[in-house]
């Protein structure tokens, strides 16, 4: 089974939950990143502009996501 992510709305929220299984791998496997550049965390700060640590980070950007995909596919 193949799924087809064709529309930018659909990109995008694949963008930001591959950037939110990062942070979740940065929090649990200390050290670890999801690529050789900037770590996801830093990304999502700087995109984003949340305060805190990793674990509060992952948090408000999770309820972003969830609060964003129920508005736009709904």
């Amino acid at each position: 089974m193949s799924i087809i992510l064709d529309k930018p709305e659909q990109i995008n929220l694949y963008r930001l939950k591959t950037l939110l299984i990062g942070l979740e791998t940065e929090i649990k496997f200390k050290g670890m990143q999801l690529t050789r550049g900037r770590t996801c965390y830093a990304r999502i700060k700087s995109e984003f502009g949340f305060k805190g640590n990793k674990q509060k980070v992952y948090e408000q950007f999770k309820n972003w996501i969830d609060k964003h995909t129920l508005e736009t596919f709904n």
